[in-house]
């Protein structure tokens, strides 16, 4: 005879078989995540996004004349971070002085005037994959959400960031690149936390798409998976794709790189979609990148529910050669946006390079500012 007892078994073991069964049938079909988003949607998330005000001037020139680093001749891959207990904000760069690249650092109260530059991490010695190059710039944050303060989070008592990184010195992103990992004590001063690249094209699970050269990462932690989000080059062609990793150290590829594809003939990135930085916004991803096409680099926007799974934007959020003094006719790219509370507005900071491809550190925001 089955009594109460029973009868509240049965009922649970027929609720927990259809909880079950929902989510067998949901991991089957195509979820709402893995479908393209669509174009009216698209407009609504990236409008905020849209109608910038250009700052005149470079905010980190060419020629920084940072001391005993004269010979820097441009200015590249600008990155804003924040240190928990500090109200300054930090931005690393990269400067170029014919040789290769180092990472900088640089410090200011109002996203505007930036002083007491330094050395943030030089270069790697004679034969390392980091010898040619150095470019600091995607930080383990402690909150990755649009408008939180980018505060460096630590980790096992350190400060983290993945750079890109070249193996040989004379000229500009000589290939082929790779990608390492550094860290810090203190956010100021940056030493690689492991010898060996955590990317190259040299290991056995690299693909044909970033088989020429590996660039920039971009570092996003959620649930407690990292995820890297780089762009590569195979040829001429530069795309996006996304590596996981558990602790830093050891990266897997996502075996449907890329995840961000250069785009049709006649685009705005047609032949490069670049340098991702990618953020949580309200109930959606956005990644901020680069694409080439048109003449020019122009700020693109692309869009996801599931960090895997992209739509552009076909739409620049902003096109180079924006800016009437002429600062970035060639190239916008490369950005670090931020948003500042106190004047509630958003700064975008990359880099601009003229028709005589001198590059520096523009600025432009979602509000006017003085100059």
């Amino acid at each position: 005879m089955r009594g109460p007892d029973s009868i509240y078994s049965c009922l649970f073991l027929f609720l927990w078989f259809s909880i079950c069964l929902v989510s067998f049938i949901s991991c089957d079909t195509p979820g709402q995540q893995e479908l393209p988003i669509d174009e009216k949607t698209m407009a609504k998330w990236s409008e905020p996004y849209r109608n910038w005000y250009y700052y005149s001037d470079h905010v980190v020139p060419p020629r920084p004349n940072i001391v005993g680093f004269e010979d820097v001749k441009m200015t590249d891959v600008p990155t804003i971070f924040q240190i928990a207990g500090n109200a300054k904000w930090y931005m690393t760069f990269i400067g170029f002085d014919g040789t290769g690249y180092q990472s900088f650092i640089a410090e200011s109260t109002d996203l505007v005037q930036w002083t007491n530059m330094q050395l943030a991490m030089g270069y790697g010695s004679e034969g390392s994959f980091d010898y040619g190059g150095v470019v600091l710039g995607a930080y383990l944050y402690e909150n990755y959400d649009i408008k939180a303060p980018r505060v460096l989070r630590k980790k096992d008592g350190n400060y983290y960031s993945l750079y890109g990184a070249y193996p040989r010195q004379g000229g500009y992103e000589l290939r082929p690149g790779s990608e390492g990992v550094a860290l810090s004590a203190d956010g100021i001063k940056w030493q690689r936390a492991k010898n060996e690249p955590i990317l190259s094209v040299y290991q056995s699970d690299c693909q044909e798409w970033e088989s020429s050269c590996i660039y920039q990462p971009w570092l996003v932690e959620h649930q407690g998976v990292f995820f890297n989000f780089y762009n590569a080059a195979n040829g001429n062609i530069e795309q996006i794709g996304v590596a996981t990793s558990e602790d830093l150290m050891h990266w897997e590829r996502h075996a449907d790189n890329p995840v961000l594809s250069h785009g049709p003939k006649d685009s705005y990135h047609e032949s490069f979609s670049s340098d991702g930085k990618v953020f949580w916004d309200n109930d959606h991803w956005i990644m901020f990148y680069f694409g080439v096409g048109r003449g020019g680099a122009h700020i693109m926007v692309a869009f996801s529910r599931d960090l895997v799974h992209w739509t552009s934007d076909e739409v620049p959020l902003y096109k180079s050669g924006g800016n009437p003094s002429g600062l970035d006719q060639k190239y916008a790219h490369k950005i670090s946006l931020v948003w500042n509370p106190e004047n509630e507005t958003y700064y975008m900071f990359y880099c601009a390079v003229d028709k005589d491809d001198v590059r520096g550190i523009g600025l432009i925001t979602s509000r006017p500012i003085q100059n």
